[in-house]
């Protein structure tokens, strides 16, 4: 850059205005650098989330953990329904406070579109020498989670790094506590990865609709024939209203079935009674 020092010696607040440009520049490439990658603590977003999605499709295993009231629970314990499992740590301040609360206005909306008890949602800390049973439950009471029927689950060091690996999830020490990547982990009834969803703040349908694919779309073994085909229809009829940011059960499919129907009828019987008005020549 091209400093012309006789322009400043006349007007000395253009160094000041100067000196103002340089350090915003050197800030904005700094903060550029920062949510690219963080060197400092070895994250990558970009190999992050080729990690994660590698991971959809894998088995989770039978981790152990504690919840909050200090009962032992495994991942065998939700087997038989979809869970959404979401990793956080209690000490963050700002992300993961953030990402819960939205996490739990999907749920709420997920639940309204599909029975209560469709699916379990399971909270586990990953930060091992902090996330207590204790600061699990006050995690929770801050974010208003407490009441809900959300699982809060503590663990050793061993199991997260197991479970991180099996869910395809990234973190790493830094000096602003850890860098991870923001996901909220669907698996489904066998207990293996079917969908990942990223970011604090996310469109509803991206959690909601594979939930309502994973508890609609299956026919457990004990299910009969009418329960199964009014899954299937509510598979089919419920529907997504970007309006209302929500979901409905849309009645139009058995309207256009019955008008159908009623056409074919009715085109039926004047074919019937022109046959048997027709006379033989």
């Amino acid at each position: 850059m091209f400093i012309c020092w006789d322009n400043i010696r006349r007007n000395p607040n253009r160094l000041f205005f100067l000196i103002c440009g340089f350090l915003l520049q050197a800030l904005a490439t700094s903060v550029y650098a920062t949510t690219q990658s963080s060197p400092e603590s070895g994250f990558d977003y970009d190999r992050a989330l080729e990690i994660s999605q590698a991971a959809i499709g894998e088995q989770v295993a039978n981790h152990q953990f504690i919840d909050a009231e200090g009962n032992v629970v495994t991942m065998d314990d939700f087997r038989g329904r979809p869970l959404v499992l979401s990793m956080v740590y209690t000490s963050c301040y700002q992300i993961c406070p953030m990402t819960t609360r939205h996490l739990s206005t999907i749920v709420e909306k997920a639940r309204k579109a599909l029975d209560d008890d469709s699916f379990a949602v399971a909270v586990v800390g990953f930060d091992s020498q902090s996330d207590t049973p204790e600061a699990m439950q006050y995690f929770a009471n801050k974010q208003g989670i407490s009441d809900k029927g959300w699982n809060l689950l503590s663990t050793s060091q061993a199991v997260v790094e197991a479970l991180s690996k099996d869910l395809g999830f990234q973190y790493f020490a830094s000096s602003n506590g850890f860098d991870h990547l923001i996901q909220a982990t669907i698996i489904d009834a066998e207990g293996k990865v079917y969908r990942q969803v990223y970011g604090q703040v996310f469109d509803t349908p991206l959690l909601v609709d594979p939930l309502i694919e994973l508890v609609l779309g299956r026919s457990p073994p004990e299910q009969s024939l009418l329960d199964n085909l009014t899954s299937r229809i509510k598979l089919f009829c419920t529907t997504y209203d970007p309006v209302r940011d929500g979901y409905f059960f849309d009645y139009s499919l058995f309207i256009g079935l019955f008008i159908g129907g009623s056409i074919i009828i009715f085109m039926g019987f004047i074919v019937v009674r022109g046959l048997q008005n027709c006379k033989p020549c």
